[in-house]
Parts: C-alpha cells; sequence; structure tokens
C-alpha cells in the first residue's frame, strides 16, 4: 500500500492500482519509441506489483498497528517469486522484465542474506534463459524495462506526492531513451514534462484512493473491512505539453 498520513487518518492508494496509473501513462507513450512487443509490456507493467501478502494475520500493519507503506517492507523473496511465476504463465517475456524488476530492486541488497543471493543469482540464470527463448536481444529487453521503470517512477511521484510546489522542477527518472525527465506544476495545476514524452499534446490520468479515519487496527481483517466501507476518491492529473 502507498499511505499517506491526513488529519484525519490515513490515504490509502492500492499497490496494484498505482500499477494501472503506470499503465495509463505508458498507453499516452510516443508510438514511435514503443519498445517490443508492446502488448505484453504493458501488461508486465500491470503485474508489477502483483504477488503481494494476503489480507490476513497483520501483514498489512506496522507493529504499532497503522496501515503498512510499501517502503517501510522487508524485501520478500517469496513475494517475488510469486510476481515473476505469475508472468511466466502468459509469456517468457513477461517473465523476463519481472526477474528484470527483481535484480533491479534487490541486487543492491547482496550479501546481506543467503537466500537473497541465492534468489538473484537464480535470476541471472533465468534472465539469459528466457531472453534467449523469447529470441530478443539484451537491448530490446533493456529498453523495455528501462520504458517500465520510467512508467513506475512516474507514477510513484504523483501517488506519493511528490511534485514541488512553486513550479519548481523534479527528476522523474531517465527514460527508456536515455534522456533525463523533467516535472514540474504550473500555476493552473496542470502538469509538464520535459522533454514531452507523449503521443498527443494533453493526458489526463487518475488513481482510486481511500479515506481513513481510524487510525490504529487490530489486524488485516479490519483494515481491510474499513478499506471496503471507505468512500472511493479519485485523484486526477493532467499533463499539457504547452502553456
Amino acid at each position: 500500500m502507498i499511505v499517506s498520513q491526513t488529519d484525519t487518518g490515513w490515504q490509502i492508494i492500492n499497490q496494484q492500482a498505482h500499477g494501472l496509473l503506470a499503465v495509463q501513462l505508458a498507453l499516452h507513450w510516443r508510438v514511435d519509441k514503443r519498445p517490443s512487443r508492446w502488448i505484453e509490456t504493458v501488461t508486465a507493467l500491470t503485474e508489477h506489483d502483483d504477488g503481494q501478502n494476503p489480507w490476513e494475520g497483520r501483514n498489512h500493519l506496522t507493529a504499532a498497528g497503522t496501515p503498512l507503506h510499501f517502503e517501510l517492507l522487508e524485501y520478500s523473496v517469496e513475494q517475488c517469486q510469486q510476481m515473476i511465476q505469475i508472468g511466466l504463465q502468459k509469456s517468457r517475456w513477461n517473465a523476463l522484465l519481472m526477474s528484470m524488476h527483481t535484480s533491479f530492486l534487490y541486487e543492491s541488497k547482496r550479501g546481506t542474506d543467503k537466500a537473497l543471493d541465492v534468489f538473484l543469482d537464480q535470476q541471472m540464470t533465468n534472465q539469459t534463459k528466457w531472453r534467449k527463448e523469447s529470441k530478443a536481444t539484451k537491448a530490446e529487453t533493456d529498453y523495455a524495462y528501462a520504458f517500465l521503470q520510467w512508467c513506475d517512477a512516474l507514477s510513484l511521484v504523483l501517488c506519493l506526492n511528490q511534485v514541488p510546489h512553486e513550479e519548481r522542477r523534479l527528476e522523474v527518472s531517465k527514460g527508456p531513451d536515455d534522456l533525463s525527465y523533467y516535472i514540474h506544476q504550473r500555476a493552473d495545476g496542470t502538469l509538464s514534462l520535459d522533454p514531452w514524452p507523449f503521443e498527443g499534446p494533453q493526458v489526463t490520468v487518475h488513481v482510486e484512493t481511500f479515506c481513513l479515519d481510524q487510525v490504529v487496527f487490530k489486524n488485516d481483517k479490519q483494515l481491510y473491512n474499513a478499506l471496503q466501507d471507505s468512500p472511493v476518491s479519485v485523484k486526477e492529473w493532467t499533463f499539457k505539453e504547452h502553456d
């Protein structure tokens, strides 16, 4: 979950909803710069946060009983394996991008946990194997994963409310074209990206959010029920190429 504190409690965005927002952004990417295997790549983007722990026990709560923000989560080899397995059931390309995502996230932790090291070594083997089975070059798959990572990064900037005020610029991430993309908010509330990455001159995207007045929860079931009973709000952003 993506958890933000409010005056009365919490704003919650499900990580899968963040993935759907990333897909909305992807679908507006310039057609002539799309990665290979477009449908499969977009599907992988949809699934890049799947395989989460079930809603039971206290999987989604901190020790204090508050909703668990994803950045406080320890890595889970089991969740990574589940995510890759979801992709593998669709295609080697999907599994390859999911595997590359786990390498991107956790290679920096190599040497801290034996089970993680074994998993990361297996992903290096898997990526070589699945790239060969997909008849894809390393350049093709690197471009596709960089595209996935860029869409993921922009979606997180929006969901985490990281767009600066007073029209200051923020670097989102380098795109698959190796260009650095910067976001800023205009005085009228619309957003700009420089350079402009989208096919059309204006793009509007959205994500569902839930606001909870209750601060502390006994278990996942109580939190889950509170989310289901919460009114759904929709956050929306509009990007424009020109002022």
